[in-house]
């Protein structure tokens, strides 16, 4: 059972005092790199509207107006309703948001499998570009689920692929089942999101901090949340979960080394009666000797780590977990700015 922060007194003690304002105060940047904050200074909006009333009605005929090498900072804001298409941004498009109304959260949605496109490109949304930015948006694959064990022959459905750097999402939420979300590579800030799946449903190579985030499992069995794809040691990524809740169906592990190095902490997180007492999910024969999974004053039924391997570090001091809990793991101080309104 966790220790509780609580004195005799009814007061909480001054060293969690320093640790809970250090993970729960994000730090917004103040001073932004310099082409970011050029593309700021010239902000421009483009409606998408699937009634017509817009600029556009589709998000791809919308991103497509947008300029190779753009350097303004260009808002899509989106309307009610489902979009139905496979939508991608370029590398060569950054600087782009996705915005959408919070009590009327578009849908952008579409139904690519890997036995169709390969689980890479099997995403409803791919984003290659720099300084992406999504808020109030739904992004969804509408694949069936996989059969058998939640691993069946052509069961991963991509939602949300983002591949470039210094992306924030915020209040949006990930619907799918097996690889839900690419966290594939890049600097990622995700808050107040919700990301539901079975297997696997966050994976990748993302260097990415998730804060007060629903992980969700809809599996029947077998749920795996992350598999984190860090290959040596020498690699600068990982995922760290900070006043996250874990909850949902089935038997949920909160991850399995998919590479040899991979990295995940679960911090300050609440865990439901659902997580298995292990914890982690290995497979036969794969090594765990690298992997650099933690698990930090977590809270709920599942969080008892009794039962966990040896090689999850359970025991962390607060120094040693520090640099894993606010925006400076993603270097937040030069490209974060608070949600867009």
């Amino acid at each position: 059972m966790a220790q509780s922060m609580k004195s005799t007194t009814g007061r909480i003690p001054m060293k969690y005092m320093m640790v809970m304002m250090m993970i729960v105060l994000p730090t917004w940047g103040d001073a932004l790199d310099a082409a970011l904050a050029d593309a700021e200074k010239n902000k421009k909006v483009i409606k998408v509207n699937a009634d017509g009333s817009g600029d556009f009605k589709t998000m791809t005929d919308a991103i497509n107006s947008i300029p190779a090498g753009n350097k303004d900072r260009i808002v899509l804001s989106i309307g009610p309703g489902e979009y139905v298409e496979k939508i991608k941004v370029d590398g060569n498009k950054p600087f782009v948001t996705f915005y959408g109304a919070p009590g009327s959260m578009p849908t952008l949605s579409f139904h690519g499998t890997s036995g169709e496109y390969g689980t890479v490109d099997s995403a409803s949304v791919i984003v290659l570009s720099d300084y992406f930015v999504a808020a109030n948006i739904i992004f969804k694959n509408t694949a069936p689920p996989p059969s058998g064990q939640g691993s069946g022959q052509g069961g991963q459905a991509v939602a949300m692929r983002i591949s470039g750097d210094m992306a924030a999402f915020y209040n949006c939420k990930f619907i799918g089942f097996q690889d839900t979300l690419l966290d594939d590579k890049g600097r990622h800030y995700f808050k107040d999101c919700y990301i539901e799946g079975t297997v696997d449903f966050i994976f990748g190579s993302g260097k990415s901090l998730y804060m007060n985030t629903e992980l969700h499992s809809v599996a029947k069995d077998l749920a795996v949340i992350t598999a984190q794809a860090r290959k040596s040691d020498s690699e600068d990524d990982g995922y760290s979960f900070v006043h996250c809740t874990v909850t949902g169906t089935g038997d949920i592990y909160l991850g399995r080394p998919w590479f040899p190095f991979g990295k995940v902490i679960f911090a300050n997180t609440e865990l439901c009666d659902k997580v298995n007492p292990v914890g982690w999910h290995v497979g036969v024969g794969v090594a765990t000797d690298n992997v650099f999974f933690v698990e930090y004053q977590n809270t709920g039924p599942g969080s008892n780590t009794d039962k966990r391997p040896t090689w999850v570090k359970t025991k962390l001091s607060d120094a040693e977990v520090q640099p894993f809990l606010s925006t400076k793991y993603i270097d937040g101080d030069n490209w974060l700015q608070p949600p867009p309104t």
